[in-house]
């Protein structure tokens, strides 16, 4: 007779059953529909040649939530496209037979590097799938370049100039220019590698704000030469004695191997419809004359959507995976994304409120078919009492669900904080991440109302009532209040690394005090699982909740976002509420009504 925790078992699953055979019928009836359409196409000869993809912008990983009504009536611009929708273009791109590639327009690409290592992966998943990817842009830059080079094929207009030049970073330093007009800036920091505020701080560059930025340097320039390289059969060598080179007209770029031909978009048609070996060759006949040559079939994404042949893969859990993102900087309140970003610190840009993400992890915390959250960050972080409220949500969750924390462009600082607690966090290989470390800052502008002749005069009730004030420079018993502080958020800070990361915590400094890295050196380091982009995540967060994601089979991944910030009260951890559930199911009270033989206490025998 099996025991009771099998009679459970036997009933969660048997009353899964009703749901198991709705999704077997949708999904025939799926392929039923799918197949029809496909034949219908093929009545019809619907030939795609190349699918025509504009991308530029930032490319967000997400897509934005839809606007609400009183947003469509005002003439905003319209949301970026982001790789969410990209990968669904190019996964159906891929799954059609009656297409051959997908011809590129790359143009005003403002994405972060490990954006474009996520392009990047999109195209080189495209071309394992049988599809020829081609890449037209006039931008020969290092951000345009670097993501085109994964492609098969790249074009420019006549007039492009190969200008990779290579990597560099500028840091202003304040401190003297500050003075001038009579502002102190008093920074307390873990270590000289949080070097969050040194450009108030210093006048010239540290040595371990040199050291750290040179590291970096090093390996992101090591990343993206050898993926160009590689992209372009060319040894590390050549790639990097070209950029030194640089710039190259465009017809050298030709014959040094760095694209493959020069041509205006207009006759793109006629250059596709060549042989790959002929491509190379410059038309110097002009339009004229190539207009009575073969033309290769370009349709839009708005015109090839409805004619591409389908495919139609099974689901065979009910559940889905929940996404949640983390974007902007952390702090107290509720999350805000302005319709238009403004490049002002601190003002622009979104805003991570910690009101908002810890309601919507309550939340989804009640969502019995979620299989899995993939925690999107992309932050660098913010306040430490938003991030360490964040984190405690996200320890919570993690005792019901798997959490897979996805890195971003960044996920530094408090950014990381939040990710601690995953049981598997994934990055690209440049990511930013690191930087666990605190820093604080007190600005002085005593000295500037001196020079504007005006008299502050200030009345207090308590010895530290002024402590935040900009009032005075820090008084030594000041600085180590502040100080005492960052000592107590850096320690919690570790021990949150130690516990989630599995590290010994006396090992962590030689890691932490602020220091920043790469994701490639993160992850030697042991602070990140694993390299891929947002689909290699959802692969690993479904095989973390045990389910099928293959080329055979799909899961279904919802972007989660909260509608409003109203208090939610938090729900213990897993373990009771399955307790409670154990307790009231209707099988076992059933068998209480009846006499039981049961042992007092389990006997263990050593």
């Amino acid at each position: 007779m099996p025991d009771a925790q099998e009679q459970f078992s036997s009933l969660r699953k048997l009353g899964q059953l009703p749901g198991q055979a709705w999704r077997s019928l949708s999904y025939h009836a799926a392929a039923f529909n799918a197949n029809s359409r496909n034949q219908m196409r093929g009545w019809r000869k619907a030939k795609v040649g190349y699918v025509v993809l504009s991308i530029g912008g930032p490319l967000p990983e997400r897509s934005a939530p839809r606007r609400g009504f009183l947003q469509r009536q005002l003439p905003l611009p319209e949301p970026p496209l982001s790789m969410e929708a990209l990968n669904e273009r190019l996964r159906a791109i891929g799954d059609a037979e009656n297409v051959t590639g997908v011809l590129f327009l790359f143009q005003g690409l403002e994405a972060g590097l490990a954006t474009l290592q996520n392009l990047r992966k999109s195209i080189e998943r495209l071309r394992a799938a049988g599809k020829e990817s081609i890449v037209f842009t006039p931008y020969l830059d290092l951000r345009h370049y670097y993501a085109a080079s994964a492609a098969d094929r790249i074009y420019a207009p006549p007039g492009a100039n190969f200008d990779v030049l290579g990597l560099q970073t500028e840091v202003m330093f304040l401190k003297d220019a500050l003075q001038q007009v009579g502002v102190q800036v008093d920074v307390v920091q873990i270590s000289p590698y949080k070097t969050a505020f040194d450009t108030f701080q210093h006048a010239e560059m540290t040595p371990e704000f040199r050291e750290q930025l040179n590291w970096l340097l090093d390996d992101q320039y090591d990343l993206i030469t050898r993926g160009m390289a590689e992209g372009r059969g060319l040894s590390m060598e050549t790639l990097q004695g070209l950029i030194n080179g640089a710039p190259h007209f465009a017809e050298e770029a030709v014959r040094l191997g760095l694209i493959d031909g020069v041509a205006y978009e207009d006759e793109l048609p006629f250059v596709l419809a060549k042989p790959v070996d002929e491509t190379s060759e410059t038309n110097e006949e002009g339009g004229a004359a190539a207009s009575k040559a073969a033309k290769a079939n370009l349709k839009p994404w708005s015109q090839a959507e409805r004619l591409l042949t389908e495919r139609v893969r099974r689901r065979e859990d009910g559940r889905f995976i929940g996404v949640i993102s983390v974007e902007g900087l952390i702090n107290m309140g509720v999350s805000r994304t302005p319709p238009i970003d403004l490049p002002i610190p601190f003002v622009g840009g979104e805003m991570a409120g910690e009101q908002t993400i810890t309601t919507l992890l309550r939340r989804i915390e009640r969502l019995e078919d979620m299989a899995a959250l993939i925690l999107h960050v992309d932050s660098g972080g913010g306040s430490a009492l938003a991030s360490d409220l964040i984190g405690r949500e996200i320890e919570r969750l993690s005792h019901k669900m798997p959490v897979l924390t996805y890195m971003g462009n960044i996920a530094a600082s408090g950014g990381y904080y939040i990710a601690a607690q995953s049981q598997h966090i994934m990055s690209q290989e440049s990511t930013t991440t690191g930087s666990i470390g605190v820093i604080t800052l007190r600005p002085s502008t005593e000295a500037l109302y001196d020079k504007l002749k005006v008299n502050r005069v200030l009345l207090k009730r308590g010895e530290h009532a002024g402590l935040f004030s900009d009032t005075a420079p820090m008084t030594d018993a000041e600085r180590q209040i502040f100080w005492d502080g960052v000592m107590h958020s850096y320690g919690q800070f570790k021990e949150i690394v130690a516990d989630g990361r599995k590290l010994a915590l006396e090992n962590l400094d030689e890691v932490c005090e602020g220091r920043v890295w790469t994701g490639r050196q993160a992850r030697a380091r042991q602070l990140v699982d694993s390299h891929g982009d947002f689909e290699d995540a959802i692969h690993q967060a479904a095989e973390l909740a045990g389910m099928l994601h293959d080329d055979e089979h799909d899961v279904q991944v919802v972007n989660l976002a909260a509608k409003d910030s109203h208090p939610v009260i938090p729900q213990p951890y897993e373990a009771a509420q399955e307790l409670q559930r154990f307790l009231s199911a209707e099988w076992l009270q059933a068998l209480s009504a009846r006499p039981l033989w049961l042992m007092p206490m389990q006997i263990k025998v050593h």
